[in-house]
């Protein structure tokens, strides 16, 4: 049966009972859950993962009821769901909250990061801890961030250089920080959903966008965009969140439990994400696409200090972004 949002946001989904010695008890607390992907993809797996772990550690207290495929939205729709309280839990890339906690875009100034570790071991310092506290001041309880890997240039023809993409109508998130990265290299953002990219670029609405490899054949664009050019200038960071009135709601004990199988999941997404993308990359080979190398490395690196600079004010100053950017 096709669940619209609508019923969501309406509770239409009654708490499945469990027969048990011929009588009914009422399901543990209903989770809606909301993810872009499918179920073969690390954004969904790591919530089969909760949901198993729960199942284990708070037997009966948690009904996980995963909605994948995007199916109650794109990023921004489903952010403002928890904020309704139509969703209770979901994943979220950084930029999407930005116009939320804005201090959030420091973790997608391009070129801050050399690689995964160092943003991993950023995010377990004091910015984790401050920004855990900005996104619940805005409804957005999160026990946990994530790593959807580089993001990386898509297009129809190798866009190798800066140079090359001025002109171009790039997709971009719906972001202040995105837009500026690529209005610097003359290009033209064009902030569109995620669900919609696929037609937008298949139909020439925009011409090209970025985004991680996983996602870039998670919802097929390989096939409408064939080449992917490495230049890995943004290190996607994404949150695992719960709408804060659900959050509040629980008791200490099931918080706790939460928070762990959260915790764990994680750990198993960060290992997923990081198969998902060799496997990625190879269907999409398979299938037409191709892979390029970024040229000009330090023109791109010039464009993103130019960003560093003009967000700095927002973001604590150049020094904190210098701290960041030369810490071990």
């Amino acid at each position: 049966m096709l669940i619209t949002r609508r019923q969501f946001a309406a509770g239409s989904l009654a708490a499945p009972a469990i027969l048990k010695g011929g009588q009914a008890f009422a399901a543990g607390r209903p989770v809606t859950v909301a993810s872009l992907l499918g179920e073969d993809k690390p954004e969904t797996k790591i919530w089969r993962r909760v949901a198993e772990i729960l199942a284990r550690s708070a037997p009966g207290r948690f009904d996980l009821r995963i909605v994948p495929n995007a199916a109650l939205g794109g990023e921004k729709e489903v952010a403002e769901g928890l904020r309704l309280g139509s969703i209770q839990a979901a994943l979220s890339t950084v930029s999407s909250l930005s116009g939320w906690v804005p201090e959030g875009q420091i973790l997608d100034l391009p070129f801050l990061f050399r690689n995964r570790d160092h943003l991993g071991r950023v995010l377990a310092g004091p910015l984790g801890g401050e920004l855990k506290a900005r996104y619940e001041a805005q409804g957005f309880v999160v026990p946990g961030f994530i790593n959807y890997g580089a993001r990386h240039l898509l297009a129809k023809e190798p866009l190798t250089t800066p140079a090359s993409v001025k002109g171009k109508r790039i997709r971009v998130i719906q972001s202040p920080l995105h837009t500026a990265l690529w209005s610097g290299f003359g290009a033209y953002p064009t902030p569109i959903p995620i669900p919609e990219t696929y037609n937008a670029l298949k139909t020439g609405v925009v011409d090209c966008m970025d985004l991680t490899k996983s996602a870039y054949v998670g919802f097929r664009l390989h096939e409408v965009v064939p080449v992917l050019i490495e230049t890995g200038h943004i290190w996607a960071t994404g949150v695992v969140m719960f709408a804060a009135p659900f959050w509040k709601a629980l008791t200490p004990s099931d918080r706790e439990a939460l928070a762990a199988a959260v915790a764990e999941g994680t750990a198993y997404f960060d290992e997923l994400m990081l198969a998902d993308e060799a496997a990625s990359m190879a269907k999409a080979a398979s299938e037409g696409g191709r892979t390029v190398p970024a040229e000009d490395r330090a023109g791109w690196q010039d464009g993103a200090r130019k960003v560093w600079a003009s967000f700095a004010p927002q973001l604590g100053g150049m020094a904190k972004i210098e701290a960041i950017a030369q810490s071990a």
